[in-house]
């Protein structure tokens, strides 16, 4: 194992895995006159603020039409009721991901139909969903999940769901503006789904979350649904929940849309000096790689693959720098879905992955030199080691 020749690593420094007090500062003035505006206009709920909203939302992941939610699982929930999935449907999607994804279908009364992921990705493999979908004929929609940032094969993807007539639900809460061969993330499927939680590339003060669609049928249901399913005045047509991004939210994304960009390009630059800086050591850690399709992967989350990953957490941990496990317990391995039947070694991907993966300190406000030290700091401890 070759690490820089005795390099001392360098003096102790803070490197938190988030940081939005540098974001909210430089933003301070413009947000505070968004929120005075909705203050002063006294419309908290949709309304124009949110619409406004909506129609960026949707230029910007290339649909026809985006609704404004209350969160990214609301967002998926709402995009299995307008598509007529309930008790008696199956669902297709992958263990390793946010609770919300396979969460949504079960609330739903949908069951939800595990295949594994592509080890370099972490996102969906596409050869075993489709002898999956083959030995589960009552699987009414794929649910792919762009993980971390970066799109799903979606092509095949989409080959499988229209020979079969089935759905397509991108899980995209954490790609927002991440691009499929020049698509964006969002306009891939039937419905994209968006988080706005306060640590996405796009987040908000609060809770929030999208849909969008090039469908108007279901753009139309979907605004209904998440207000009760109300068609008119105390009119209800479907049963729906009460799911609407409130004017404040909105706001404070709508300022913070036009950094969104330049936001995630400094994430992806930061990804590629780790890249670099991890390939002037011989350690045995795997870094995150896009592959060809993704071709603008947003890194919301920059995750590294090693064997020693809780040892190596709380080292970095004592040199002050925060780290997370995404995630630490593959879904189908979660005791609220023991009634689905999956064992142990059933999805050996999501399984190894839940072992071994790390997320570092990625946001756009961080440094070369704190890069630097974590780069410096992991190679210290298999020095050490």
């Amino acid at each position: 194992m070759q690490v820089p020749e005795k390099s001392p690593v360098s003096k102790k420094v803070q490197v938190p895995l988030i940081d939005l007090a540098t974001q909210v500062a430089t933003l301070r003035g413009e947000i505070m006159d968004a929120l005075a505006r909705v203050v002063d206009s006294q419309k908290f709920i949709l309304g124009e603020e949110v619409q406004a909203l909506e129609k960026r939302l949707a230029e910007y992941s290339g649909a026809r039409y985006a609704i404004g939610c209350g969160s990214g699982s609301d967002a998926l929930l709402l995009a299995l009721l307008a598509l007529d999935i309930g008790p008696g449907d199956e669902v297709l999607t992958v263990p390793f991901t946010f609770f919300a994804t396979a969460g949504s279908i079960s609330r739903v009364g949908a069951r939800p139909v595990f295949c594994d992921v592509d080890p370099g990705t972490f996102n969906i493999d596409v050869a075993h969903a489709a002898s999956v979908i083959e030995k589960h004929p009552k699987i009414k929609a794929i649910v792919p999940v762009h993980l971390f940032g970066g799109c799903a094969d979606m092509d095949p993807l989409r080959e499988i769901a229209a020979a079969r007539g089935i759905h397509l639900i991108e899980d995209a809460a954490q790609a927002i503006g991440a691009e499929y061969k020049g698509q964006r993330a969002g306009s891939l499927g039937d419905i994209g789904c968006f988080s706005f939680y306060p640590t996405k590339n796009l987040g908000a003060f609060g809770d929030g979350g999208l849909c969008t669609t090039d469908d108007e049928g279901l753009a139309e249901r979907m605004r209904a649904l998440r207000i009760h399913g109300r068609t008119g005045t105390y009119y209800h047509e479907w049963i729906g929940v009460a799911s609407r991004l409130d004017a404040m939210q909105a706001a404070v994304l709508g300022v913070k849309l036009r950094h969104l960009d330049d936001w995630s390009d400094r994430r992806a630059q930061n990804a590629r000096l780790y890249a670099e800086r991890f390939a002037e050591c011989d350690i045995p850690v795997t870094v995150p790689r896009a592959a060809g399709y993704q071709n603008r992967h947003i890194f919301h989350q920059f995750v590294i693959r090693c064997a020693e990953r809780d040892r190596l957490q709380q080292y970095l941990k004592s040199r002050g720098i925060g780290t997370e496990i995404y995630y630490p317990l593959s879904l189908h391995q979660q005791p609220c879905f023991a009634d689905l039947g999956y064992s142990a070694g059933d999805f050996p991907v999501s399984e190894e992955l839940a072992g071994t993966v790390l997320a570092l300190p990625i946001h756009s406000d961080l440094e070369p030199r704190q890069i630097k030290y974590v780069v410096e700091s992991i190679a210290g401890f298999y020095q050490d080691s």
